[in-house]
């Protein structure tokens, strides 16, 4: 029962995912190619413009869990601001998890906990190359606290990006967070992470690339190394540039159980110039 439910759930996100991007897509197909700097910084984390994204990662696999799989959904807005004559920018993520816990591997579904970060943008003297190091706060909004940490969470962020070619751009985002305050319980939170990134660009707004997450529990000392290969399309419609992919990830080395052995993360993310 709890199997057949689960299924029914993660149709409904993914249906409705497939539906907003079905609304929004042809929108962007139908208009004009993108200038090659539209296409080179579409997938800038530190542009320095409005983005919402919507993502998702559907997990087909997870370490140790047998068959079980797993989906999750994330909002994600990003807005660059200014401090006197400092330049920030905010990244809110919220996500909507659907996930195997317990023993039993028993499906369950929740919204989990909110992230934040603020990124201060040092001046880097080069077009194109952007740097950028802040901190970043992590709140115990799980509605199910298997879901969550249970425990509120500080780190630091830290970005790098390199679109000084209009075919190759690359970099990466590093994250560190640990438990602060009450765990009720729960063991303290010591979660390092990096993103790296790098992206060609095909022509006519087509691209490839990956952005699979590597991430280390310092606590128990598991980790996952996935590695993807991505297929984009970035169009501008109007001033907002839409950037549709999916990237098909596989893990490549893994210590402990419950890690994503193979996923598939797909996405539309628009900026707002």
């Amino acid at each position: 029962m709890a199997n057949a439910m689960f299924r029914v759930d993660l149709r409904k996100h993914l249906l409705r995912f497939l539906t907003t991007v079905a609304v929004l897509l042809p929108l962007s197909l139908h208009a004009q190619s993108d200038s090659a700097s539209d296409a080179a910084q579409a997938n800038n984390p530190l542009a320095d413009i409005k983005a919402f994204n919507i993502q998702n990662y559907y997990i087909g696999e997870f370490t140790g869990l047998g068959n079980a799989t797993g989906n999750q959904f994330v909002l994600r807005y990003a807005q660059p601001i200014s401090i006197g004559d400092t330049k920030w920018l905010i990244r809110a993520s919220l996500p909507y998890n659907s996930f195997p816990v317990g023993p039993g591997g028993q499906k369950v579904s929740a919204i989990g906990d909110f992230d934040i970060f603020a990124a201060y943008q040092f001046e880097t003297g080069k077009p194109g190359v952007s740097f950028a190091i802040g901190p970043q706060v992590v709140a115990p909004t799980a509605t199910d606290d298997r879901l969550g940490s249970d425990q509120w969470q500080l780190g630091v962020a830290n970005v790098y990006f390199n679109a000084t070619s209009p075919i190759i751009q690359y970099g990466y985002l590093l994250t560190w967070r640990g438990g602060v305050g009450d765990t009720h319980g729960r063991t303290r939170i010591s979660q390092g992470a990096i993103q790296p990134f790098v992206f060609y660009q095909l022509g006519n707004g087509y691209y490839t690339g990956g952005a699979p997450i590597w991430s280390y529990n310092f606590k128990n000392d598991s980790y996952a190394v996935p590695i993807g290969i991505r297929l984009g399309k970035v169009t501008k419609r109007n001033k907002t540039v839409f950037n549709f992919f999916v990237e098909p990830q596989y893990t490549v080395a893994h210590k402990g159980n419950g890690l994503p052995k193979w996923q598939i993360y797909l996405a539309l993310n628009m900026q707002f110039q």
